[in-house]
């Protein structure tokens, strides 16, 4: 075994990988770039290496100045983790004419599955069902249209070297055909460094399911059984747990077969998975692909089969021989995982950029968590919006998914919003316990999921958090409630007003009076009557006998003003504080708007093109702008025919939701003949 393993990646991955390194006596090296020259992942491991600017591209992507930082701090062996560089034949080659040991499967086996077109060939040699489509070398725009055509609509345009949802476009009818293959040779160039795609027949009610293979380099080949993936949004899994529910045993066994004659078929010898996709109404399940590659969902493997696969890829790739054999193996239970992401769900999902300034990870029998973030923690718009993965362990699957929704809702992360709430929904969704396939989102929510409705208690605990902030500041012991007011008393006044600002840019007025030993909060047209105490970040109101603790946290943009985050019973709440002078300002800025046709980010992210100029003329439809966030490529277009009167961005600049990207103006009726 060698002594020290430098891990390539960053994030949640990077530090399952180094806690495992440091259980096996192996000292660790990081990588960071310079946005995570503070990450949690680096402060993990015992020596960092600075590998190039923030973009992917110029560091965790630059295989030469991964080799190179594994040689300036002495390891022998690289571990890719999954994304970036993990299937990369330039990283396999740079460790090679190094010296180091490349912790994974053999080159041979990266090539053959790395391009789903080849791999697909594979299978059908091997005698493995595939998706009928187009998976020829032949990338001629006009071939790939006809083969479309061929197919018959609706077809999925795939990246051949993508994965992880990137690269991937349903096109419901042939007139949309060449749009959606541009936007999706975008996207792979852009993520993978190659825009070759294939085309599959688009199955209607499909599932999701995926087996875990693990070899060494001596011939041994196991499966560890499988995974359901079908919880999907844009094709990204959302929530994934071991075994699949509701499956057929006949279905469940040729999963395995077909497996491991892919696996057998190339001589696999080290992690893996084998992909495959079930259509619900024919019975058909056929080969999608193969990661060859730690998985996301790792941990409901390794916590139903009870397996280390991070501490076998390491053995296996030492050497090591297996030290068991399939009829060693079983399944215990049910694991599932939901995947953590900086993004709010309220608003169309958007990712999210900012610093966590409040953390807390949940505790409780059978509850695990795999974190890269911390309080002060970066969410940048270069990497993926993956923050962590909470898992859930039980004896069935029921009481999987009450331990996995309770930890959810137990998880504080302040300072972005997260997809929190609506995994939590997910899993308490009456169509849960039903068979699952990749539509189960849209079919839950048909009218887009929403946070559970505030009856008022958050906006009040927002305000009060003003009121005992002030008093804290001030030093004051043992406060009324008109000491508590301190500035924000109004003199002669009964009661205070309280300006909020919501993540829709709506502005709520609450009230605040004192009521005895506590408070009267006006919250719209409901009078509340609390009692708050506000100790370290935990904000207590007491209701009717009834104690409701939030989490709170607050910071001081440059821009945004004041912020304030609470977490507590039933989601979480991001709010501005505004003064009167603020809100006048908004009111005039807003009808300044309104004259005019803007067209705004619609998330955080950075500007990737600009294909307009000041003075030109658009017609409606025509794109202005290109943004990427978190590696999706996001194209916004203009609403009406006008002419461009202001740009303000330009290629490279990193925006926030809400800024203004173009300014446009009407054309004279004279211009538009």
């Amino acid at each position: 075994m060698f002594n020290t393993l430098l891990i390539a990646n960053r994030g949640e991955i990077a530090c399952r990988i180094a806690r495992t390194a440091r259980r096996m006596g192996l000292r660790t090296v990081a990588v960071y770039s310079d946005a995570d020259r503070e990450a949690l992942h680096v402060a993990l491991c015992d020596t960092a290496v600075r590998i190039g600017p923030s973009e992917a591209a110029r560091s965790y992507l630059d295989a030469a100045a991964i080799v190179a930082a594994g040689r300036a701090a002495g390891a022998q062996a690289i571990h890719p983790g999954y994304g970036f560089l993990s299937e990369s034949l330039a990283l396999i080659d740079a460790c090679e004419a190094a010296g180091l040991i490349f912790v994974g499967p053999s080159r041979d086996a990266i090539r053959r599955m790395g391009s789903k077109i080849e791999s697909k060939r594979i299978a059908l040699d091997a005698g493995v069902p595939v998706v009928p489509g187009y998976h020829a070398d032949d990338q001629d725009p006009g071939v790939l249209q006809a083969a479309a055509d061929g197919i018959g609509y609706p077809v999925l345009i795939k990246a051949s070297a993508g994965g992880g949802g990137k690269g991937m476009r349903v096109v419901r009818g042939a007139g949309e055909f060449a749009a959606a293959l541009a936007t999706v040779r975008r996207e792979a160039q852009a993520s993978f460094g190659d825009d070759r795609v294939l085309l599959e027949r688009y199955l209607d009610e499909p599932r999701h399911l995926e087996v875990q293979l693990l070899g060494d380099k001596h011939g041994h080949l196991v499966h560890l059984f499988e995974r359901e993936c079908s919880i999907q949004r844009n094709h990204q899994k959302v929530i994934e747990e071991a075994p699949a529910p509701h499956l057929p045993p006949a279905v469940r066994e040729a999963l395995f077969a077909h497996a491991l004659t892919m696996g057998r078929a190339i001589g696999y010898d080290s992690t893996g998975t084998i992909e495959f996709i079930h259509d619900s109404r024919s019975g058909d399940t056929f080969f999608l692909e193969m990661n060859t590659r730690l998985q996301v969902e790792h941990p409901v493997t390794e916590l139903t089969v009870g397996i280390d696969l991070v501490e076998w890829q390491l053995r296996v790739a030492a050497g090591e021989v297996l030290g068991f054999g399939q009829a060693d193996l079983s399944q215990r239970g049910c694991a599932i995982e939901a995947r953590v992401c900086a993004e709010n769900p309220a608003a169309g999902f958007a990712p999210e950029i900012g610093t966590l300034i409040g953390y807390r990870e949940p505790r409780g029998e059978g509850v695990r968590v795999d974190s890269g973030v911390r309080v002060g923690s970066q969410v940048s718009p270069y990497y993926d919006s993956m923050l962590a993965k909470v898992i859930a362990h039980a004896d069935d699957r029921p009481t999987a998914a009450r331990r996995l929704a309770t930890a959810l809702d137990d998880t504080v992360l302040l300072g972005v919003h997260s997809n929190l709430g609506f995994l939590a929904d997910l899993l308490r969704h009456e169509h849960f316990a039903q068979v699952l396939s990749t539509h189960y989102i849209e079919r839950a929510f048909p009218a887009g999921w929403q946070p559970r409705a505030d009856d008022g208690l958050a906006m009040a605990a927002a305000a009060l958090h003003g009121v005992l902030a002030t008093q804290a500041a001030a030093g004051q012991k043992s406060p009324g409630a008109w000491q508590s007011l301190g500035a924000w008393r109004v003199p002669g006044a009964a009661s205070t007003p309280v300006l909020l600002e919501d993540g829709q840019r709506r502005v709520h007025e609450v009230s605040v009076s004192p009521q005895g030993e506590g408070w009267c909060v006006r919250v719209g047209e409901h009078d509340l009557s609390l009692a708050a105490t506000l100790s370290g970040d935990t904000l207590a109101l007491q209701r009717d006998g009834l104690t409701v603790r939030f989490t709170v946290a607050a910071a001081q943009h440059a821009t945004q003003g004041e912020q304030l985050w609470l977490a507590g019973p039933g989601g979480t709440w991001a709010w501005r504080r505004l003064d009167r002078w603020q809100r006048a300002l908004k009111g005039a800025a807003g009808a300044d708007e309104r004259g005019g046709n803007r067209l705004l980010a619609p998330m955080p992210g950075l500007v990737t093109q600009v294909q307009v100029s000041v003075g030109m003329a658009v017609n409606a439809g025509d794109i202005l702008v290109q943004m990427e966030a978190m590696k999706m490529v996001h194209t916004l277009s203009a609403a009406a025919p006008g002419r461009v009167a202001e740009l303000r961005c330009r290629v490279g600049d990193a925006v926030r939701g809400g800024d203004v990207l173009v300014v446009m103006e009407a054309m004279e009726t004279e211009e538009k003949q």
